[in-house]
This record gives structure tokens, C-alpha cells and sequence, in this order.
């Protein structure tokens, strides 16, 4: 992709974040759902880490290999004239040259951002605090060789990794100090996946100045609600494919019950 193109693509993404008004990313996992979510009208397009394996017969957690994303991302990028941002799980390695290896074959693929999570994968809980640090520096030391404004959305896996009804204020003041010290690292986002609470939310807002990230949920606030609370973007995460997977099976069935081709 032209260098002065995709730096656009990556400014137009970073400017759709705004606090009280939400940009909405509906997940896709390939081309063809990314074609399909950019009619439309989505404003971006945003890849899931648990779909695109599923897509290539992979589970989560890095279990899918690094060039099939890569190679995911390209297809994707070649198809949409829209800011790609890639779900890159934790990096793809736990040292931050090899997470600013995998942010520089995003961007050659034509990537303009990505999710990075701060839990050990292959490991047990989260990375230190300055673990992590150093390891969105080493991402956002890449793109800047790369001269690519690559949005990093930090994302911090505390709540995920704790029932509901455990998270509080203590839990809420430490992804803050996360957030506060991802933010100096050079992160661009700050992604909160799990916290549900209109409160907490609220106070992660308005505590970290980076534009916050949830996931939408049955079980969360609205979109409006997330708005009100000074949330910057919202996304769902493998729902998008887990949804579609369901009516798939459903629309079998019934068509090997009937015999009957029935339109959508």
C-alpha cells in the first residue's frame, strides 16, 4: 500500500475516536465479512483474534501463525478503502522486538493499528507493568521507523480475567495505573474488555486520558449509555462470527430437514 495512503488511513482511524461519541467496529475475519461490513457504512474495519483463527481452523490464544494473520490482513486491506486495525492478541512474542516485529508486518499488509493485550499467553496472568510498557514501546518505536501514526490499543485483560462480581474500585484503580503508564509508553487506546459497571466505567474514563474501548455486550450498557459515560469506541469482539455461525447452522438444518432453498 502507497506509505502517504495509508498514513491518511491511519489519521482518518485515530481521529474517530472521540470521548461521548463512540466510533462502532463490527468485528470481521476475512475479506469477504469485511467487504460485507463495509457496505454497511462502517467507518473502519476491525479484525478478531478468536474469528480469524476459527476462520483458518485455529483456536485462540496465538494459535493461529503469525503469516496466516499477516497474510489474513493483506486480503483484507486489498479489499476495503478503509483503515484496517488488526486484533494482534499479546504481539506474538513476549520481547518487545519480536512485538515490533509483527507491528512492522502489519503495516507492510497494509494495517493501520492493532489490539495488544497485556495477558501472558502461553503463561499465567498479566505482564508486569513495566513488562508491558516496554513492550508497547517496542511497538510504537516500529511504526514510528515506519513513519506510520499506528494506532495501539492497549488492552488490559484485568477484568476478563475476574468474575463480574469481584470488580471494584481497587480492580478499577489498577487498570487505571495501566492505563496512565500505557498512555507514557505511547499507546493510543486503552481497551478495558469485561468491566461493565456504568461507574467503573465512567471513572476509567475519566481517569485515563487515551480514548477508552469496551465491549459490547448483552450485558453491557448501550452504545447511548457507553456514550454518556465518555466511552471513544466500542467493538464485540468474535460475536459478529459467532452470530452468523449460528443462523448458518440453523439455515442447514432446515435445509436438510425441507430440501427446501429458502432466501434470506
Amino acid at each position: 500500500m502507497d506509505k502517504t495512503a495509508q498514513k491518511s488511513r491511519a489519521e482518518a482511524f485515530s481521529a474517530l475516536h472521540r470521548k461521548g461519541d463512540p466510533v462502532k467496529l463490527f468485528n470481521v475475519w476475512d475479506a469477504a465479512s469485511a467487504k460485507a461490513v463495509a457496505k454497511a457504512g462502517a467507518a473502519a474495519i476491525a479484525t478478531s483474534s478468536f474469528a480469524v483463527a476459527l476462520a483458518h481452523g485455529a483456536n485462540d490464544k496465538e494459535n493461529l501463525p503469525r503469516d496466516l494473520l499477516i497474510a489474513s490482513v493483506k486480503q483484507i486491506a486489498a479489499t476495503v478503502d478503509l483503515p484496517v486495525t488488526v486484533d494482534a492478541e499479546s504481539g506474538y512474542g513476549h520481547e518487545p522486538g519480536i512485538v515490533g516485529e509483527t507491528v512492522m508486518l502489519i503495516i507492510e499488509a497494509g494495517g493501520i493499528g492493532m489490539n495488544f493485550e497485556d495477558q501472558v499467553i502461553g503463561g499465567e496472568g498479566i505482564f508486569p507493568v513495566e513488562t508491558q510498557v516496554a513492550r508497547i514501546a517496542g511497538a510504537r518505536a516500529a511504526a514510528d521507523k515506519a513513519g506510520i501514526p499506528f494506532f495501539i490499543n492497549a488492552r488490559t485483560d484485568i477484568f476478563l480475567k475476574a468474575k463480574r462480581e469481584t470488580h471494584d474500585a481497587a480492580m478499577v484503580d489498577h487498570a487505571i495505573e495501566r492505563g496512565l503508564a500505557y498512555a507514557k509508553a505511547g499507546a493510543s487506546g486503552f481497551f478495558v474488555p469485561g468491566l461493565l459497571d456504568p461507574a467503573l466505567i465512567e471513572k476509567v474514563c475519566k481517569s485515563v486520558a487515551l480514548p477508552v474501548n469496551i465491549m459490547a455486550s448483552p450485558a453491557a450498557p448501550s452504545a447511548t449509555e457507553l456514550a454518556k459515560l465518555g466511552v471513544a469506541r466500542i467493538s464485540l469482539g468474535g460475536w459478529p462470527m459467532f452470530d452468523m455461525l449460528a443462523k448458518l447452522e440453523a439455515t442447514a438444518k432446515d435445509y436438510f430437514a425441507t430440501g427446501v432453498a429458502k432466501a434470506s
